[in-house]
């Protein structure tokens, strides 16, 4: 049986406002709203989608035309660049860029075809984060957080933000989008409010703990006892009685050995700053919505400390983390690799202000750890660990700045420090970047 399209390859629609003409190509695939496909305007490839006929409304219409004039917060958005009409066809739609194949959907890392790093879920968590900070700060929630939503390249981190015709003003409306299920913040699932950019920061808490633990915060043992998952039970799972898998004072939801494995294996490899701020998301974040909830720049900051935070195992090389709060409670040591259970083992790091970044062999010092001036700036390394090139056995941080570092060794002597030159890894040694000192620790 052929498939029902509203369009056809060689479809001609016009764009608004800019009157340039869009080609249809091919169908890319169909979701609750509309068709996308592959199309050409200008010479270029772009996705069309089309709003099917029930959802093509003159709110949803003035919605896009509002994001067409806006712009989106970030080139991490797959924005609407024009409305789209044709005057043979019903409705309406809009132009987006295409996203390249490198990003996945984060439903990939849910069902393991995809098995990025640490590293790089803390980078794709950061983005994330902040990307979100950047269409908040415009007035605009995006209501309808999810990992369907979300791509990221698990190489890099880098993300993409799809499926933006569900951006609006924050709080006005809802265009009949309230959100994913099991990423609804409480207080919608009860119908008690309306999409905004709180209930934004409940569904973002959401979607970085699955990205972390690849599990549900409030899934666990009450969900196991639940005989058929219907609306009321979803409403009460959900909405009227959520439970944090691991809140402090209530065990009622602990994960099941057997159906909650993901959760239980992740949760004891993250270190307790991580995990303190998880628990801040599904307690006070699920009882005060207003106040309670963690914020965009509280996640940016957390996902920089999990990457500076990472280490290797030296027997089997996978990463694990730095835990300060570990090493306090266990007199210094650094415990068991989750991977082999071998002993770990802390490489040399470095404390600059608040930050401690450990010094493994691929470290990168950035912009941001060295400047205040230039929070989380990524454009360029400014430092790298590099080993001394004749004596294989000694490491250094190599200076890749365009400025010379000064530095004072352990013994009090100061020496200046070039671009593309190195200081070897002592503890005690202080290097001056120019605006801030770092300190190398063990």
């Amino acid at each position: 049986m052929e498939e029902l399209q509203i369009l056809r390859e060689g479809d001609m629609v016009r764009m608004e406002p800019s009157g340039m003409v869009c080609k249809v190509e091919k169908l890319l695939g169909a979701g609750g709203q509309g068709e996308v496909y592959k199309a050409t305007l200008g010479g270029e490839a772009v996705a069309l989608k089309w709003f099917f006929p029930q959802m093509a409304t003159p709110d949803q219409r003035a919605a896009i035309e509002l994001l067409v004039r806006k712009g989106a917060p970030s080139e991490h958005f797959l924005w609407p660049l024009e409305l789209a009409v044709a005057p043979n066809v019903q409705g309406f739609g809009y132009v987006m860029g295409l996203r390249p194949a490198r990003f996945k959907n984060i439903v990939d890392l849910m069902k393991r075809k995809i098995e990025p790093t640490f590293r790089a879920l803390a980078t794709a968590s950061f983005n994330l984060a902040h990307n979100y900070l950047q269409l908040h700060t415009q007035g605009f929630c995006y209501r309808d957080i999810s990992f369907g939503n979300a791509f990221f390249d698990p190489d890099t981190g880098d993300i993409l933000i799809c499926d933006c015709d569900n951006v609006a003003p924050d709080g006005r409306g809802t265009l009949g989008v309230l959100g994913t299920p099991r990423f609804m913040a409480p207080e919608v699932v009860r119908g008690d409010a309306v999409p905004s950019t709180s209930t934004d920061l409940f569904s973002l808490a959401v979607l970085i703990f699955y990205m972390l633990t690849v599990a549900h915060p409030l899934e666990g043992k009450r969900e196991t006892e639940i005989k058929c998952l219907d609306l009321a039970a979803m409403n009460k799972l959900y909405g009227t009685e959520p439970i944090f898998i691991y809140n402090p004072n209530d065990e009622s939801n602990r994960p099941v050995p057997g159906i909650h494995d993901n959760a239980l294996a992740f949760w004891r490899i993250y270190p307790q700053f991580l995990r303190d701020l998880f628990t801040r998301a599904f307690t006070e974040g699920l009882r005060d919505p207003l106040h309670g909830r963690v914020r965009e720049s509280e996640w940016r900051a957390a996902a920089i400390r999990l990457r500076d935070a990472i280490i290797y195992c030296a027997h089997c090389g996978l990463e694990n983390f730095y835990d300060a709060d570990k090493l306090k409670a266990t007199n210094g040591n650094p415990g068991l690799c989750w991977a082999c259970a071998v002993n770990l083992k802390l490489p040399p790091r470095i404390r600059v202000n608040r930050q401690v970044v450990m010094l493994n062999h691929d470290t990168r010092l950035f912009p941001h750890h060295t400047d205040d001036d230039r929070l989380y700036d990524f454009t360029a390394p400014v430092a790298e660990v590099a080993r001394h090139p004749t004596d294989k056995n000694i490491w250094g941080l190599k200076n890749l700045s365009d400025d010379k570092w000064v530095v004072t060794a352990a013994d009090g002597s100061i020496r200046d420090v070039e671009p593309q030159r190195s200081v070897t890894l002592a503890v005690g040694t202080r290097i001056h970047f120019g605006k801030i000192e770092g300190e190398i620790r063990t």
